[in-house]
């Protein structure tokens, strides 16, 4: 099983930007623990700030992969290209937040991808990747 987790902007800052939101973990360390733990799955990890490279990754790993972890950052809310790109392919993806969006600003209430994915974790910190990980393994 080969699945991609896809961090959109700002999320290259985890560990050192509003710790009180995002934890003191920086997401390479993270990445390394989750690599060991689903050690039978092939994982990688992709991070950019620019919407367009995050839309180009989509559409590169989109119909090959078996599953897409995807973190948009405040793309979630801003980016119908995104939530357009994730439509257009074939692989599931799982929104992932690691705060819970739900009890902050209302703006991020509104995600312009869900309803193209899968299903979507929030506030989980980075556990939801674990258990977006386990999600795409158990329910294909």
């Amino acid at each position: 099983m080969k699945i991609i987790i896809i961090n959109g902007p700002n999320l290259n800052l985890l560990g050192t930007r509003e710790k009180d939101i995002y934890g003191s973990q920086g997401f390479e360390e993270f990445f390394d623990s989750l690599k060991k733990e689903f050690s039978d799955v092939e994982l990688e990890y992709y991070q950019s700030n620019v919407e367009g490279e995050l839309i180009n990754k989509l559409h590169k790993v989109g119909f090959t992969y078996d599953g897409i972890i995807m973190n948009a950052g405040g793309y979630t809310h801003t980016s119908v290209a995104i939530g357009d790109a994730i439509a257009a392919i074939s692989t599931p993806v799982i929104e992932v937040h690691i705060s819970n969006v739900y009890a902050r600003e209302d703006y991020r209430h509104v995600s312009l991808m869900a309803k193209h994915c899968k299903g979507v974790i929030a506030g989980m910190g980075m556990g939801g990747y674990r258990l977006a990980t386990m999600g795409l393994i158990n329910n294909p």
